[in-house]
């Protein structure tokens, strides 16, 4: 009988994979700030105050269901315009450039975040929730909801 605690060995393609994610993860981190700074310079030129972006998932699919924007007196339409953002390759190895309507790139960020802070949002019971983009103060808040399937048991014996 051994003492030896047993190795577990990491396949090398999948070594590799988690190098590429994390550099993808580092790019994106590295990406965010400018990307955000495009998305509300467009949305200030439209004069939108707020946007707030509602989702849904559960089951293990899960979406965006409305992109609602505001300016300070009403109800607004997003501007058709077009922004460039930086979109970090999957494999984790440069950044492109991508050019997206306004709507795109709110959904871009949008999902950037779940991903970030509630990776499978969409599975089992899932989660919904908005975000809210203050143009004035440049911010993105999520107010995010997870759903839970609880069960408790109990065993008796007299």
């Amino acid at each position: 009988m051994s003492d030896a605690t047993p190795s577990v060995a990491i396949r090398p393609d999948y070594e590799h994979y988690l190098t590429q994610h994390a550099a993808r993860a580092r790019l994106e981190s590295e990406c965010r700030p400018a990307n955000k700074a495009a998305l509300f310079d467009a949305l200030a030129a439209a004069g939108i105050t707020i946007v707030v972006v509602n989702f849904d998932g559960y089951g293990d699919s899960g979406q965006i269901e409305s992109i609602d924007a505001r300016t300070a007196e009403a109800e607004a339409t997003l501007p058709d315009a077009t922004i460039t953002l930086a979109d970090p390759l999957w494999d984790g190895s440069g950044v492109e450039p991508v050019t997206v309507s306004v709507a795109e790139a709110i959904e871009r960020l949008s999902y950037d975040f779940l991903r970030e802070v509630a990776s499978g949002w969409e599975n089992n019971d899932g989660a919904f929730g908005e975000f809210t983009f203050d143009v004035a103060a440049r911010t993105i808040a999520l107010d995010y909801n997870e759903r839970l399937t609880t069960s408790e048991f109990y065993a008796y014996e007299f």
